[in-house]
């Protein structure tokens, strides 16, 4: 048959399929108006494809991160007679007005398990968190020394608390591939993926494993390469968080500056780092902010130095460009930061 007559062949067929779907209708319309004839036949629209969704447009992104967060009652007494809120009403809502905010969680959420054989365990009160959640806190990094502090099964229960109050966890799992994977978040037009990795590791054990729950390593640079180039394959944005360096450093150690331009030559947006009990710059890598050190934060005050500390601030414009800065806090009483400077960063 030849392309004309195939196609004067479907024209047919299609008119036959026209009149008969046209009988039809005219029998239904006589059922519906009681046998009469000739009633107007109803028209039907041709169907139209609905148009493709178009992603929202891309806002201007506010992302705040903190140092080491401890919610431990008995570390701090604080918490228990003054109430959850004492950590965060120094801050004026500063995470319930931002688009992202992710801290440092220093202490097991767990009341099961058997403190580990070290100088300082913590654990955390289960409650604590949805308070937490309601100051705006958003991703909690697990990666640290102390999150196996009650064992495995206490790290797994800070998992399931932390998910149940809200807040994402990051940088732990059951095993080596869940505790690499990201929280992925979506605001403001933006797609985010936040990873978190634990580089000061009591015990080997602490690391997680292909069967063992742990933290992801914070050392090994070609495996957290290769999570930060994975969550930048599922996402538009990559912000890291990792446990590093030594307690009282006031500048990055070379190991550490290594692995955060190798995590920014990756894909990382911004690095947030915490351990050291003190407060160290920020700086920036091909545009890229890097908090080195983000000091204590919700801690006792045991000292001038070690209640100094700041609010890392990173600000996504519309565009791309990303910017960031140090806001200004202070410990003012054991447990409750409170902002000491601009709530903004200067252009």
């Amino acid at each position: 048959m030849t392309g004309s007559s195939s196609a004067r062949a479907r024209h047919v067929a299609a008119g036959a399929v026209a009149a008969a779907l046209a009988l039809t209708v005219a029998a239904c319309a006589g059922d519906r108006s009681g046998g009469t004839t000739g009633a107007p036949l109803p028209t039907f629209a041709a169907p139209t494809s609905a148009p493709a969704a178009q992603p929202p447009a891309r806002q201007r992104l506010v992302v705040h991160a903190t140092g080491d967060v401890n919610l431990d009652p008995d570390y701090i007494p604080a918490l228990r007679t003054r109430g959850h809120e004492h950590a965060w009403t120094g801050l004026d809502g500063l995470f319930t007005t931002d688009g992202l905010t992710v801290v440092n969680l220093e202490c097991p959420v767990s009341t099961r398990g058997t403190p580990a054989d070290k100088r300082f365990t913590f654990r955390c009160d289960p409650d604590a968190l949805p308070v937490a959640r309601d100051a705006g806190v958003d991703v909690a990094n697990l990666a640290n020394n102390h999150g196996r502090d009650y064992g495995a099964t206490a790290l797994l229960d800070s998992i399931e608390h932390a998910t149940s109050a809200g807040i994402a966890p990051v940088g732990v799992g059951a095993d080596a591939t869940a505790a690499a994977e990201p929280a992925i978040v979506e605001r403001g037009g933006w797609r985010i993926a936040v990873l978190g990795f634990g580089g000061v590791v009591p015990a080997a054990e602490w690391l997680a494993g292909p069967a063992r729950p742990g933290m992801a390593s914070g050392d090994d640079i070609p495996t957290m390469t290769a999570a930060v180039r994975a969550a930048g394959a599922r996402a538009d944005l990559v912000f890291v968080t990792i446990h590093w360096g030594a307690e009282l450093d006031t500048e990055p150690r070379p190991e550490d500056v290594a692995r955060a331009r190798a995590m920014v030559d990756a894909g990382a947006d911004a690095v947030f780092g915490h351990h050291s009990h003190r407060l160290q710059p920020m700086t920036t890598y091909r545009d890229r902010p890097i908090a080195w050190g983000l000091g204590n934060f919700v801690w006792p005050v045991l000292s001038q130095s070690g209640a100094r500390t700041a609010v890392a601030r990173v600000v996504v414009e519309p565009d791309g460009a990303v910017r960031g800065c140090l806001l200004p806090a202070r410990i003012a009483t054991h447990g409750h930061p409170v902002l000491s400077g601009p709530r903004t960063c200067p252009r």
